[in-house]
């Protein structure tokens, strides 16, 4: 029986500027920087029947495609409508594990009963974030992460596709074996030069062939060849900690959207905090860096706090102190921002003094965002001066 979901906004970052301009509906168009050395970002489909893709070359996809329409990309923007999409996810499931801002893995074993089967909440989901959003999106489902997210894949553009278990190797084995999660191109032409192609051909290949090959890395290959995916969906309430991150599709320099990116994932954190009833003590950003200079090792900085918080704003103030205080500012390539040091459902220490009227009026502020969040979705409101 398919369980797993994976659902995957189609287009997301160009979709949402098609979105908010009318005018660019129907039309191709890449957001990133269409300048010398720009870089495409996100493209739209009508872009892509030209060729332009992500991580393009400007100057190639200007090629491709002279009629494209560039967009400098608002990730703040992005951050509070993949928070909407999120709260329409856990209407059907608490057990939610975030890939990237337009990405997610969701576990609906549990919702069955509720819901129906895992293909009618899929329907559910997609009509939802349509009808509520007016976005694309495209879910895939299976008895694991693997076949999941290849079916998601499979089913794009705007489309669902649930494979059930039954099925799950008459699916698999006709696939390029790069379909693979964690194949990249090193591995998949140690595979080719194996004389395997096809996630077929790997299922039926020697493991302990594969181990001496290709080390650990083999018999896990083989297992999930054969449809062996063991790994859970680790929703919130699974871990000790609260995250929210996201991969820029292009290298990220400019101050002023990086440390936008870094308070949009606070507050989305601060919220997801809130709605479980928790706080946190312990703030954590972390973040990649991209260049020529740098060996791409994901840095991370925290600051524990006097007292647990569940305040986006807070949150968003250590998370950007963190990131002002670090001696150079390289382009990244990666952002998130993290809450650990959870406390909820008990007496939480009170600091040296009692809670002020600024305390109070921050709880306030932060059930007034609540409410209109609930009513009117993330992207509704923002906190100014942040």
């Amino acid at each position: 029986m398919a369980t797993i979901l994976h659902a995957d906004m189609d287009a997301f970052y160009a979709s949402v500027e098609q979105l908010d301009n009318p005018e660019l509906h129907g039309k191709p168009v890449a957001v990133g920087y269409g300048g010398r050395r720009g870089v495409v970002a996100a493209a739209s489909y009508e872009a892509r029947r030209f060729g332009v893709r992500s991580a393009m070359a400007s100057s190639v996809a200007k090629n491709l495609c002279p009629e494209l329409v560039f967009i400098r990309s608002r990730m703040p923007r992005y951050a509070a409508i993949s928070a909407d999409v999120r709260e329409i996810f856990y209407r059907y499931t608490p057990l939610i594990e975030p890939l990237s801002l337009d990405e997610a893995y969701l576990d609906v074993g549990g919702s069955l009963r509720l819901f129906g089967s895992a293909g009618e909440i899929a329907q559910s989901i997609r009509r939802d974030i349509r009808e509520e959003l007016n976005l694309p999106c495209s879910v895939g489902g299976g008895s694991g992460k693997l076949v999941a997210k290849i079916a998601s894949k499979k089913a794009k553009p705007d489309g669902m596709l649930i494979v059930e278990e039954v099925d799950t190797l008459e699916f698999l084995r006709p696939l390029s074996v790069s379909e693979i999660w964690g194949v990249g191109r090193v591995t998949e032409q140690k595979l080719l030069d194996m004389g395997i192609a096809t996630i077929g051909q790997l299922a039926d290949y020697d493991p302990e062939v594969l181990e001496r090959e290709l080390g650990r890395w083999g018999p896990l290959l083989h297992g999930l060849a054969n449809g062996e995916d063991l790994r859970t969906v680790e929703g919130d309430r699974a871990r000790k900690s609260y995250g929210e991150e996201n991969t820029f599709e292009y290298d990220a320099t400019e101050p002023d959207l990086i440390e936008a990116t870094v308070i949009a994932h606070a507050e989305t954190v601060a919220r997801r905090l809130r709605r479980d009833g928790v706080q946190g003590q312990t703030v954590m950003l972390k973040y990649r860096s991209s260049g020529r200079d740098v060996d791409f090792k994901l840095v991370t900085r925290s600051h524990t706090l006097d007292t647990p918080t569940d305040d986006g704003a807070v949150i968003g103030r250590v998370a950007t102190d963190l990131w002002r205080a670090e001696p150079k500012h390289p382009p990244i390539r990666l952002v998130g921002v993290q809450v650990s040091g959870l406390e909820g459902d008990k007496p939480v220490q009170l600091g040296l003094f009692n809670e002020g009227e600024g305390d109070q009026r921050s709880k306030a502020l932060n059930a007034a965002l609540d409410d209109i969040v609930k009513r009117f979705g993330a992207s509704s409101i923002k906190r100014g001066g942040a």
